[in-house]
Order: structure tokens, then C-alpha cells, then sequence
């Protein structure tokens, strides 16, 4: 799908073609085009050809919305799987702000619950299994959002931007993710304000230095009563033996 800024071409991205409206405003809230969480501009959904799905999106934004994001941009073709692919510099990566502050605990005993609820909504996944998916929880441990895409990052994405439509961006304490984490889903949860992050399988390296700059608590291999916390631990409250912390 092609994303058009003000009548500019943005970025393309690789997606499962569904939930669009969520995909774009929260890629571009990631991608620190559109900071502003309250503001909600009017995205215009098109098909190339009447039969087809869609394949465009169109967005009109003052200047004054629009952030840093948006001028050191990405190269029009951007994949769903790398962070840095489709930045121009090293230094387009730049000061991502003040680490999160220190939040209210999550009991360990609750996570695999967590993971239940999501896999429960993995309709696409059941299906086809070859698709991710993102989950978002409160701190009561209710579903706020759940979303699949054949990339893991889109659906993140896809949960952000949900919440943002919603007006539920600040409610969330937890965001699981199916596979994987990458340093650029440590710093989407990161400027999504979300404190803990919890994956299925292994952070990356690079993962887990951003997660432990940026103040995110990072939690990977969470299969069953089994985790391993790689970042801030004192957000967690482990009332069972399984979670470790390195």
C-alpha cells in the first residue's frame, strides 16, 4: 500500500490488506510524522482498479502537524521486517527523548493468561499459519487491541494505530507480539508510551540495549509460566519460579 502525504508519496509498505486505517496512523506515528495522538486526519482509502483491493492511502496535513518524521523520511519502498531499511542516514535514527518513567507492576503470573487471549484472536494465523500478531492489555489485564499482519511490525502498527483512533492510547501497560523483537519494535512501544514489552520468541541484541535506554521493559521466550526479563525488571512482580532476569 502507498501512503501520499499532501499529495507526495510517503512510503510504501508490505502488509496483510486489512485494518488499513490503523496501519497508517500508527506507522506514522512510529515513524514520527504524526506526534500529535489527538489529532486525527481524514485517511482516504483507494483502489487502483475498482476489482482490486486497496492499494492506496491518502492523507492532507497542515505543516504544523506534521514532525520530524516526515522530512527525514524514509526511501519509497519500505518492507515490513527492518527498521533502518529505508532510512536515508544513521542519524535519521536521532534523539528518541527521555526514557519511559517508572510504572505500575505487572504480576508474571498473569502472562501466559495474556498470550491465551491473543492467540484466541489469531483468526488469521489459525488459518493460514503464517501470520503475526500484536496484542495490547491495561493494567486490569484486559484486551485493549489485537491485530494480524504477515509482518510483524505492521501489526504493530496496526495496534497503535487503533488505539490512537479510539482515543485509547494511554491506557495500555503491556504489548505482546507473536514472534521475534527487533530495535524498531522497542521503540515503537516506546513512542507509543507503552512500558512492557512480551515476546514469544528472542530479542535481538540491539533490542535489548534500546529497550534498557529508552526505559521499556523487555520480556522474550514467554512460552507457558517461562520468560526471561532482558530489561527493567523492576516493573515486574514474578510470583512464580519460571521468570528469570538477566
Amino acid at each position: 500500500m502507498q501512503i501520499n502525504v499532501n499529495g507526495t508519496p510517503f512510503t510504501i509498505t508490505m502488509r496483510s490488506p486489512n485494518n488499513d486505517e490503523a496501519l497508517v496512523r500508527g506507522l506514522l506515528h512510529s515513524e514520527g510524522v504524526l506526534n500529535n495522538v489527538n489529532y486525527l486526519p481524514e485517511i482516504q482509502l483507494q483502489k487502483e482498479k475498482e476489482d482490486s483491493i486497496i492499494t492506496i492511502a491518502n492523507l492532507t496535513i497542515p505543516e504544523e502537524q506534521l514532525g520530524d518524521g516526515y522530512s527525514n523520511g524514509r526511501n519509497l519502498l519500505s518492507v515490513a521486517s527492518c527498521g533502518i531499511c529505508g532510512k536515508t542516514e544513521l542519524d535519521d535514527l536521532g534523539d528518541l527523548g527521555a526514557a519511559l518513567p517508572s510504572s505500575k507492576t505487572l504480576d508474571s503470573h498473569i502472562i501466559p493468561a495474556l498470550f491465551e487471549r491473543m492467540q484466541a484472536a489469531q483468526n488469521s494465523f489459525k488459518q493460514s499459519g503464517g501470520s503475526h500478531a500484536a496484542a495490547a492489555f491495561n493494567t486490569q489485564g484486559e484486551l485493549l487491541a489485537c491485530m494480524e499482519d504477515i509482518g510483524r511490525h505492521n501489526a504493530v502498527d496496526k495496534v497503535i494505530g487503533d488505539l490512537i483512533l479510539r482515543g485509547k492510547s494511554g491506557e495500555t501497560q503491556t504489548l505482546l507480539v507473536s514472534g521475534r523483537i527487533s530495535y524498531e519494535i522497542v521503540i515503537k512501544v516506546f513512542k507509543a508510551k507503552i512500558p512492557v514489552l512480551c515476546a514469544v520468541s528472542a530479542p535481538s541484541s540491539l533490542a535489548v540495549d534500546y529497550a534498557k535506554e529508552l526505559g521499556v521493559t523487555l520480556l522474550a521466550f514467554c512460552r507457558g509460566e517461562h520468560s526471561t526479563c532482558y530489561a527493567h525488571p523492576e516493573r515486574i512482580q514474578s510470583t512464580y519460579q519460571g521468570q528469570k532476569a538477566i
